[in-house]
Formats: structure tokens, C-alpha cells, sequence
């Protein structure tokens, strides 16, 4: 099959899939090698790195992945709750943050990635972005329970960078729950 052919192929099965399928080995496969384990990975990161990938493309595949862990991070008895008031107050914000740092950094970290689960319980970590050479975190977005005296129950959503080793938080918005205790991340 023709380079052109595969890579185009590759791409138009992650971009379908926004990367949370790998596409099939056929596809994958180098006629100068003896199979796909030589070749580079087919998440964001391969398409991101690609002169010849639009940085559009790569960069909606990125946001679909950043909203689908939001709500996997919301679970099943928070994500109804607060689908509407996330999806108009605070995911635009995220998505600005993710698309403003996505074109001004792609000159200093050639593979991008998104973390692939969010955390569960009580922990704040909704998913962070990373430079998958080094491994180190450059944004993480996190929402955290805050229970201020006689308000009820609010979640503080917002983000902190590399630029300052982690230490400001930067604030997205909140969504007020209940007076009620909200149950754990992730419960279905």
C-alpha cells in the first residue's frame, strides 16, 4: 500500500476514533520493516509531530479526548447534574486554555499528550497534559470540592502550568452542587 494511502488512513481512523483505538496492524505496517512494532505510536502524539497532519485536526482530536475524560471524572451521578453548566461555563475556558497552549508550545514540545484516566474519590485530577519524551506535566486541570460555611457544596474547577512549577491555580469556575456532601468521582 502506498505511504500516502496508509498515513492518510491512519489518520482519518484516529481522528473517527479520536485516538482510543489503535488502527488495524495493516495499516500500521512498513514495507522496510518486519511489522508494526517499529513504527511510531498512532495516538495524538504521532499526528501532532506529523508535517503533513493538520494542527486543526490534532488539536479537535485533543479537546474530544479532554471533554469524553471530564465526564469520565464526573461519573454517572455528578456528570447529569452539572452536564449543562460544565459544558457552557467551564469547558469553553478549557478549551481556550488547551488551544491557546496547544499553538504556542507545539515549538518547544514536539509530542503532546493527554493523560489517559482521570482520577477517582476525592482527588482532584481531572487530566493533564504531558510531554511524552520527559514524561513531565506542562498543564494540569483539576476541580476540587469546596465546602465554604453556610453555602453548600461548590466545585472549584481550574488549572495550574509548568511556567510556575505547579503552584498557581488558575481559575476556571465554579458549580455549586447541594448543601448535601457530593458523592465521590467516578461513582456510577
Amino acid at each position: 500500500m502506498k505511504r500516502w494511502v496508509r498515513k492518510t488512513l491512519v489518520l482519518l481512523f484516529t481522528i473517527v476514533t479520536f485516538g482510543l483505538v489503535s488502527p488495524p496492524d495493516i495499516l500500521l505496517a512498513d514495507e522496510n520493516t518486519s511489522g508494526p512494532s517499529s513504527q511510531e505510536s498512532t495516538s495524538t502524539v504521532a499526528i501532532f509531530s506529523d508535517p503533513y497532519h493538520d494542527e486543526s485536526n490534532f488539536i479537535e482530536t485533543f479537546i474530544a479526548k479532554a471533554e469524553k475524560q471530564s465526564f469520565e471524572k464526573f461519573g454517572n451521578r455528578i456528570g447529569p447534574v452539572i452536564e449543562d453548566e460544565f459544558k457552557s461555563i467551564i469547558f469553553p475556558k478549557m478549551e481556550e486554555v488547551i488551544r491557546h497552549f496547544l499553538k504556542v508550545e507545539k515549538e518547544n514540545f514536539e509530542h503532546v499528550m493527554i493523560s489517559s484516566k482521570p482520577s477517582g474519590g476525592k482527588s482532584e485530577k481531572i487530566f493533564h497534559i504531558y510531554d511524552e519524551k520527559t514524561g513531565n506535566d506542562l498543564i494540569r486541570f483539576h476541580v476540587r470540592v469546596d465546602h465554604p460555611p453556610q453555602e453548600g457544596y461548590w466545585f472549584n474547577f481550574h488549572y495550574h502550568t509548568y511556567h510556575d512549577h505547579f503552584q498557581t491555580h488558575y481559575h476556571l469556575g465554579k458549580i455549586y452542587w447541594d448543601r448535601n456532601t457530593p458523592p465521590n468521582w467516578m461513582t456510577h
